[in-house]
């Protein structure tokens, strides 16, 4: 082989090696909407489908993804929790780093039996949460959470408006990204992975 041809193949190969550096070099683009500076999630205690506690503050250490909705509601809801199966099935060992968390909008029909009943039929490892509208309000509040009765003759008695973002709480117990409702699962999952790789 000449000279000139090895010379050349070295070139390319240094071509190619500084432009991974490159692309390598560039910072992370979310896909969801970032919180920045990250603000430190606020903390809540509600009650578990079986009865017991759950308090965000003793999550460190996982991802948290929490949705509030209702259990009769006829469309965004069940849609949401769809695609958060999804995102835990893809993230593979790494769905054991993330919890899936949904709260009540809808206190007086949404027992914590009832609701824990109903997002764990999605996913056996979602935590459904409930409480007193006392308890919850709070929650509301720190995370910006709109809901309101619209009361209609419907089978479902009446429906509540509500907010339909997702929310991701990092490891450290920090809000970091928001996630509009039809966000596509694989923006999703590229984003929960990378708050995870952080963590690393």
């Amino acid at each position: 082989m000449s000279r000139n041809l090895i010379l050349a193949g070295v070139g390319a190969l240094l071509g190619l090696a500084l432009i991974a550096a490159i692309v390598l070099a560039r910072p992370y683009t979310y896909r969801g909407s970032l919180i920045e500076p990250p603000l430190p999630a606020g903390d809540f205690t509600l009650t578990r489908g079986d009865g017991s506690p759950y308090r965000l503050s003793d999550q460190k250490g996982k991802a948290v993804l929490i949705f509030f909705g209702y259990t009769t509601c006829p469309d965004i809801c069940p849609a949401t929790l769809g695609e958060m199966k999804q995102v835990r099935a893809r993230l593979g060992e790494q769905a054991e780093q993330v919890q899936f968390v949904f709260i009540t909008v809808d206190p007086q029909r949404d027992t914590p039996e009832r609701i824990g009943q109903y997002a764990a039929a999605f996913d056996p490892s979602f935590t459904g949460l409930s409480g007193s509208e006392a308890e919850l309000e709070p929650v509301w509040e720190n995370y910006w959470v709109y809901r309101a009765i619209n009361q209609q003759d419907s089978a479902a008695g009446y429906l509540v408006d509500h907010s339909t973002r997702t929310y991701l709480v990092d490891p450290g117990g920090n809000l970091r990204l928001t996630f509009a409702f039809g966000t596509p699962v694989d923006d999703i999952l590229q984003d929960v992975r990378h708050v995870l790789k952080q963590k690393e």
